[in-house]
């Protein structure tokens, strides 16, 4: 049973994040990166590829496509010269602030236009529960 309590809200959370982002205009690897760097502050490449547990090349790729539109910029590494730092540029908080802001919307609008007043609050109630999952799933933040 408790299988299959897990299971079923795996994918029901998984289907509604991939209906969200049906609207994104930034690939998930990139915007995952993005939202590192405006959360966490710089960090290499290598660093990212570790937190989003993705190949040094995967990150790499996505490093080189934010570079080339702008969203990011490098710097030397202050304490060590053969590295570099990954800052998000004020271009990239603004894109990155749209995709969130076209997610929320898209979210808001399904939220009042399927859900009623009594469902809606069952639903907020459930936020907490949901961050706590998240919370004990990936452990406290370094």
């Amino acid at each position: 049973m408790n299988d299959e309590l897990a299971e079923d809200l795996r994918h029901a959370i998984g289907a509604l994040v991939r209906a969200v982002r049906v609207i994104d205009t930034i690939p998930p690897g990139e915007a995952a990166i993005l939202s590192h760097l405006d959360r966490d502050g710089p960090h290499t490449t290598v660093e990212l590829a570790q937190r989003r547990n993705v190949t040094h090349q995967s990150a790499a790729k996505s490093v080189k496509e934010l570079l080339g539109a702008g969203l990011v910029r490098t710097a030397p590494h202050p304490d060590d010269g053969r590295k570099h730092l990954l800052y998000i540029t004020d271009a990239g908080r603004a894109r990155l602030r749209r995709e969130r802001t076209q997610r929320a919307t898209s979210l808001d609008s399904a939220i009042r236009n399927t859900l009623t007043a009594d469902e809606r609050q069952q639903l907020r109630d459930c936020v907490p529960l949901l961050t706590r999952l998240t919370t004990h799933i990936n452990g406290p933040r370094p």
